[in-house]
């Protein structure tokens, strides 16, 4: 899925686009027990409920595409025949009205998610009827591609608000009330079938992680039963260790910066020329920066393997997880330096005397603790 088709499911999740007659859900508490399990109408729900239970949904569907938003891909052999495939589409079959099934899928989500406090698993089947668009993007009123029925779940933190002092108008005065038990935004959910193309893609799902990191990987291997990729932090961990390991002395200042610039500009590009494709780079986009740097063939060809052998062989990765394309940052032990990626090539790196020294090019005017300072040229 695309940035383009996540947007057009989110927008249908409004009390007046959604055909949701019923969303459904299991309140679990922090021991893995099922406290209650409800549906709610949403049509004799009031409109701030309603609207309450639809932006849970919706958060399921937000974030960034290979970082919180994860593609699930399913295989041949699973969704001729597999237990965990098979329940996904007969839950999405039966629009969720199998209180067995629905059982059978409450069961199976407590088994791997552990949230360490009481949790609501929401759940709701929403029918979309996808309507027909022109070649500039317009929806045309007559008529529709396919009606695309989809599941759409949302596991989500029940945390108890903090007592505070509140005001009551039935006594007009002024007393503390007691905490309420309120629902946080989900960490985890998803979305089956995929919405690929505008069209039903049921060889796929997307998974949605608050954080980028293995909160989510045991749903997804209990789940989906497919293979996870790294979390986007993980990814970011790998890639800046291999790049020091595979290029040795010859990971130099001037070759990360290299590195980073030319992935911060793909990241600029993408957006500036609006693709809604995921932007994704292979081991091939790093190296020939690499190359250009002037780093041996012996080093170029190390990192290849060392990137192959930890993304898999071919295999293509978001470079916005790889890299920080907001910050450029310079750490020591005891000091740390960041600056706007576009001031990257102030930095500097000198060895005088036998001592190495970070250099910083001073342009412009210098704030220290917010006090302008100057320099006084005849030391320098």
């Amino acid at each position: 899925m695309n940035e383009k088709e996540v947007a057009e499911l989110r927008r249908q999740l409004k009390r007046d686009r959604n055909n949701i007659t019923k969303v459904y859900g299991c309140y679990v508490n922090e021991n893995r027990s099922i406290v209650s399990t409800f549906s709610q109408s949403l049509a004799l729900a009031t409109d701030e409920e309603a609207d309450a239970y639809l932006n849970l949904l919706k958060k399921s569907l937000s974030g960034t595409l290979g970082k919180n938003l994860i593609d699930i891909a399913f295989s041949n052999q699973q969704v001729i025949g597999s237990e965990e495939h098979g329940l996904l589409m007969k839950l999405r079959e039966t629009k969720l009205e199998d209180e067995e099934l629905l059982q059978k899928f409450y069961d199976k989500v407590i088994s791997c998610v552990s949230l360490e406090e009481n949790y609501l698993i929401l759940i709701a089947c929403n029918a979309y009827d996808v309507p027909y668009k022109a070649k500039d993007d317009t929806e045309l009123s007559d008529g529709s591609e396919e009606m695309f029925t989809h599941i759409l779940c949302s596991i989500a933190p029940v945390k108890k608000s903090k007592p505070g002092l509140g005001y009551d108008y039935n006594e007009q005065h002024f007393h503390t009330f007691a905490g309420d038990w309120l629902v946080a935004p989900p960490q985890i959910g998803f979305l089956f079938p995929a919405f690929d193309d505008r069209s039903t893609n049921i060889y796929n799902a997307l998974c949605y992680t608050k954080k980028p990191d293995d909160t989510a990987l045991p749903f997804i291997e209990t789940m989906f039963c497919t293979d996870v990729p790294k979390p986007a932090s993980e990814q970011k961990t790998c890639f800046e260790a291999l790049l020091s390991h595979s290029l040795e002395e010859e990971c130099s200042m001037e070759v990360v910066q290299a590195v980073h610039e030319q992935l911060t500009n793909l990241i600029d590009m993408h957006k500036e020329n609006k693709i809604t494709e995921p932007l994704q780079i292979h081991a091939d986009t790093v190296t020939a920066v690499l190359e250009d740097c002037g780093v041996s063939e012996q080093h170029t060809e190390a990192f290849r393997e060392q990137f192959d052998a930890e993304f898999g062989e071919g295999e293509a990765v978001s470079p916005k997880n790889i890299i920080d394309d907001k910050h450029f940052d310079v750490t020591l032990p005891e000091v740390t330096i960041r600056v706007k990626p576009q001031a990257r090539d102030l930095v500097q790196t000198k060895t005088i005397d036998g001592i190495k020294y970070i250099m910083i090019r001073a342009e412009d005017s210098v704030e220290v603790n917010g006090v302008s300072i100057h320099f006084d040229d005849e030391k320098v």
